[in-house]
């Protein structure tokens, strides 16, 4: 835990010393972030008595990433707020991807129009937005309110901060899981190791049961793999702005899903539609198990005919067993008008509140946030109806920020590009680390 926290804060030291230059930000994309502005880095002065009060009639606009499977869920939650006052209209709109509506931002932030009130982020964006000034420091909006923050985990206060500002609110978030089949695990004894050591074994005997793949590892995302590194001890980007994934650490690792791929144990998922690719297969059976993201457990019941079981990842050969926290955060653009961002607070308070939480809980698969909701009896309840979310309940303490760097989405292309080549392609492991490491210092050091 104190490594990720030294990870966290080194990251965050980095980026306040280099937020006016032209690196890039976190996510799937390599969009240059909004420039520094340097009017929202001085501390906001204790604001005045009402100066978040709603007074008059607005419309505003919430830009979001929910598939059409949650269409008729974002619907009914933003019209149930539309009748619980009468000042506030919000409009919801889909935008496609996180990255998607990264590029939207980006470019309305540019330009100074077209914005929106409130607008959905990948957790590791956070670094981009707060040290571009995109999103709006929430601190005095906090303070002015006596909004409750502590109500969320510290690990998901920690991703929407930059600089010590809250910049976002945890919304719908998620971490790694590894689903299985476990009606076939149960007929043939087998279980998720809790070490790394003991998974080769679980993989073979997966890959016997359906006489296909052990699992599939998400190539085209390198949070999936980025734990197994983490919880080796490699640092990624280590305290003097360099990158360690070609130390023997990182190679150790590399290597050793380099034996499992050639060996045929696991698969690696690469391109647009290796995400669907892979569910399907563990749907039709063709793989054992799937490293994604507990946010899909939905889906996956759904279209499995088989019980599906969800498991943490395994520890590392160091002992630890942490994971990233996934999903996004909620921000309001900085450059609007102040009525706009006062109701975009109040409807920010709703989306992110205890009942709404449990909500988006029940019908996404992301899983609660807020701690006063896993004693209540809908949290209770939750685990009834998903008893197989128990594996992330029992590990919540152990769910931890992203690394926060402003160049962080031009490394994470590289390094789950190269680890394309090496799997996918063929490369030497050695070699393509080195030529990768070279590459993503130079990029650090831009």
């Amino acid at each position: 835990m104190k490594r990720f926290l030294s990870i966290f804060l080194t990251a965050i030291m980095v980026l306040s010393l280099c937020a006016c230059s032209g690196s890039t930000g976190g996510g799937n994309n390599n969009s240059t972030p909004p420039p520094a502005d340097p009017g929202n880095s001085a501390a906001p002065e204790a604001p005045a008595a009402g100066t978040y009060d709603v007074t008059e009639p607005i419309t505003i606009t919430w830009w979001h990433a929910l598939e059409d499977q949650y269409t008729e869920a974002v619907n009914e939650i933003v019209e149930n707020f539309n009748k619980s006052q009468d000042l506030i209209t919000v409009e919801a709109k889909y935008m496609g991807a996180y990255k998607d509506i990264n590029e939207a931002l980006v470019a309305a932030h540019a330009a100074g129009a077209g914005l929106p009130a409130l607008a959905v982020a990948n957790t590791d964006y956070v670094a981009q937005y707060g040290a571009g000034g995109l999103y709006e420091d929430l601190g005095p909006y906090i303070k002015a309110t006596g909004y409750d923050i502590e109500d969320f985990s510290k690990g998901l206060i920690l991703s929407s901060q930059y600089d010590g500002k809250q910049v976002a609110m945890p919304f719908l978030h998620s971490t790694q899981v590894i689903y299985y089949n476990k009606t076939m695990a149960d007929e043939k004894g087998i279980k998720v190791p809790e070490k790394i050591e003991d998974f080769q074994a679980f993989l073979e005997a997966g890959a016997k049961a359906c006489g296909g793949y052990g699992t599939m590892v998400p190539g085209w995302d390198q949070w999936y793999f980025e734990t197994l590194y983490l919880n080796e001890g490699v640092d990624i980007i280590t305290p003097d702005n360099t990158c360690d994934l070609n130390s023997e650490a990182a190679l150790k690792v590399t290597n050793q899903l380099k034996s499992w791929y050639d060996a045929g144990l696991i698969a690696w998922p690469f391109g647009p539609d290796a995400s669907a690719g892979m569910r399907q297969n563990f749907y039709d059976g063709k793989t054992f198990s799937v490293m994604h993201t507990s946010s899909l457990y939905n889906n996956y019941v759904d279209k499995c005919d088989f019980e599906v079981g969800m498991a943490w990842y395994p520890a590392g050969s160091t002992g630890e067993k942490n994971s990233e926290v996934g999903g996004c955060v909620l921000g309001i653009p900085a450059k609007n008008d102040q009525q706009t961002k006062n109701a975009a607070w109040v409807f920010l308070q709703y989306l992110v509140g205890k009942d709404v939480n449990m909500k988006w809980a029940t019908i996404t698969g992301y899983m609660p946030t807020r701690n006063s909701v896993l004693t209540t009896q809908e949290g209770v309840d939750f685990l009834k109806e998903k008893p197989a979310f128990q594996c992330v309940f029992d590990n919540l303490d152990l769910i931890n920020p992203r690394i926060q760097n402003a160049a962080w989405s031009e490394l994470a292309t590289t390094w789950k590009n190269y680890m394309d080549t090496i799997m996918n392609q063929k490369g030497e492991v050695e070699k393509n680390s080195n030529d990768m490491v070279q590459e993503i210092d130079e990029i650090l050091a831009d």
